[in-house]
């Protein structure tokens, strides 16, 4: 008659879910961050911790903001610095950055 015969058509495959190689490049990305980035700095701050930790009355150290002094007085979240004689100032004990070998500041000055 005048209608054609129809056909049908195939169907289209079914979308798959996310399979593990379209994950491998994001996994990837992750495990270089973790490496180059996150684990280092993981392992500064467990280092300077520990160095916070250990400080004592008498060593010398250096601030964030590049000030040289004696410990005089440790507390849990402040530090006495003797910056010179008969002058001392509180700093948090986070700002110290680095502490010297004993006898840094005379031959700095």
């Amino acid at each position: 008659m005048l209608i054609s015969e129809a056909f049908a058509q195939a169907a289209a495959p079914a979308q798959q879910g996310m399979d593990l190689v379209s994950l491998l490049p994001l996994i990837l990305i992750f495990v270089l961050f973790w490496f180059l980035m996150i684990r280092p700095q993981m392992k500064r701050t467990k280092e300077h911790k520990t160095m916070l930790d250990a400080l004592q009355k008498g060593d010398e150290v250096v601030t964030a903001g590049g000030a040289l002094g004696r410990v005089t007085k440790v507390g849990e979240n402040y530090v006495n610095l003797e910056i010179a004689e008969n002058v001392e100032i509180l700093v948090q004990k986070q700002a110290v950055q680095l502490v010297l070998p004993k006898g840094t500041m005379k031959s700095a000055a």
